[in-house]
C-alpha cells in the first residue's frame, strides 16, 4: 500500500477510545477518517478529538469514505456481524479481543476473511509486551526444558456499577462469558502462547459477589495440553479490592512469572549447562536490573498495543509477518467457551 492506509473505527465506546489514542500516535503511518456509532453523539465526541468524520453505522461510512481498514470494538457479540460486514466490503479487519463469543462465530469470521483473502488481526497485546517476549524466546531456544506446567490467574474487582453501566454488560449474548472471557482471555491467550496446543479442559464458575449478570464472576479450571503439561485457570471479578493477571510457565530447566505484564521472576538454564540438581522451595526475586517491563506507564495504555498497529501496517505494507491472526484467538475462545460446558456439565471436554 503505497500510502497511509484509511481507517475507519467502529464503536466509540472505552476501548474504542483507546485505539483512537493509539491511531493518532500513529498518525504519520495511517489516517484516521471515519468513527462509527450507533450512539451518534459518542461518534461525533470520539471524532472530534480523534479525527475523522462520525457516522451512525459502519455501512454509512463506507458508502461516503474511501476505507481501507475497519478496526471492530463494539460489544463482543457484535464482533462477528461488524467484521463480516467490513470483510464482505473487501477491507482489513482489527479486531478487539475476543475475535467473537463462541468457537462456531469465530470461524464464520475466519471463513469470511479466506473468501476476501484480506488480513485480520484480533488485538492480543500482550504477546508483545517485552515479558511475554523474553519468556517465549526462552521457551523456544529450549531454556526451560519440558514444559511441565503453567497458571492463568485474574485477581480482579468490578464494583456492582460496572456491570450496571451497560445492558449488555454480564450477557452471554454481548459480553460472552464474564471474568474469564471478559478479563482473563489474554492472560489464556499467553498460557496457550507458552505451553502450546490444548486438548482437554475441566472447570467450574459460580457467581458470588454480584446481581443482577448471567455470567460467572469466578472461574477455576484445568487445561490439559498436547505435550502433556497441565494448566491452571483462575479468572475472578470478585477479588476486592483487585490484585493482578499474573501468569507462571514452569519446566523442568526453567521458570516464569509475569506479573501485571512485568518479568516478577525468570530463570532458565542455557543450552549445553546443566541445572542444578538439589531440593529448592524458594528463590530470590529476579534483580531489578534484570526486569523486563511491558509499559513506561502502569495503569495507562500499555505501549504494546502501539507495537500490535505496527506489526499489522508492517504486514499491510508486506514487510513482516501477522503475529495473531484469527486462529491463535480461536485457540483461547475455544478453552474458554470449553470450560462454561465443562461447568455445565460437570464432565471434560475435549478440543478438536
Amino acid at each position: 500500500m503505497s500510502t497511509a492506509p484509511k481507517f475507519a473505527l467502529v464503536g466509540a465506546g472505552v476501548i474504542g477510545k483507546h485505539h483512537g489514542l493509539v491511531m493518532s500516535q500513529l498518525a504519520d503511518r495511517l489516517s484516521l477518517v471515519a468513527v462509527a456509532d450507533i450512539d451518534l453523539p459518542a461518534a461525533e465526541a470520539l471524532a472530534a478529538e480523534r479525527g475523522g468524520r462520525p457516522y451512525a453505522s459502519l455501512n454509512a461510512a463506507l458508502v461516503a469514505e474511501e476505507i481501507d481498514v475497519v478496526v471492530v470494538c463494539t460489544p463482543t457479540g457484535r464482533h462477528g456481524e461488524v467484521a463480516i460486514e467490513a470483510l464482505e466490503a473487501g477491507k482489513h479487519v482489527i479486531v478487539e479481543k475476543p475475535a467473537e463469543v463462541t468457537v462456531a462465530r469465530t470461524d464464520e469470521i475466519i471463513a469470511a476473511r479466506q473468501k476476501a483473502g484480506t488480513l485480520v488481526t484480533v488485538i492480543s497485546q500482550h504477546r508483545f509486551d517485552p515479558a511475554t517476549e523474553q519468556t517465549l524466546a526462552a521457551i523456544e531456544r529450549g531454556e526451560f526444558g519440558r514444559l511441565t506446567s503453567g497458571i492463568a490467574s485474574i485477581d480482579w474487582w468490578r464494583g456492582q456499577s460496572y456491570y450496571d453501566s451497560g445492558g449488555w454488560r454480564g450477557t452471554w449474548e454481548l459480553d460472552g462469558g464474564g471474568a474469564l472471557m471478559n478479563q482473563g482471555v489474554h492472560t489464556v491467550d499467553l498460557l496457550i502462547a507458552a505451553l502450546g496446543r490444548p486438548v482437554e479442559v475441566f472447570a467450574y464458575t459460580g457467581t458470588l459477589a454480584h446481581e443482577r449478570i448471567e455470567v460467572e464472576d469466578v472461574a477455576t479450571g484445568v487445561v490439559r495440553f498436547e505435550s502433556g503439561a497441565l494448566g491452571v485457570l483462575h479468572a475472578t471479578t470478585a477479588a476486592y479490592p483487585g490484585l493482578s493477571a499474573r501468569l507462571q510457565v514452569h519446566g523442568d530447566r526453567g521458570s516464569a512469572v509475569i506479573d501485571n505484564d512485568e518479568v516478577a521472576f525468570f530463570h532458565s538454564t542455557p543450552a549445553g549447562s546443566t541445572p542444578e540438581e538439589r531440593l529448592m522451595g524458594s528463590t530470590q526475586a529476579l534483580s531489578s536490573s534484570s526486569a523486563v517491563t511491558a509499559a513506561a506507564n502502569p495503569g495507562q495504555l500499555s505501549d504494546a498495543h502501539r507495537k500490535q498497529y505496527l506489526n499489522f501496517l508492517g504486514a499491510l505494507a508486506g514487510t513482516e509477518k501477522l503475529r495473531v491472526d484469527l486462529e491463535t484467538n480461536r485457540q483461547a475462545v475455544a478453552v474458554i467457551t470449553a470450560a462454561y460446558e465443562s461447568s455445565r456439565t460437570g464432565r471434560p471436554v475435549v478440543l478438536s
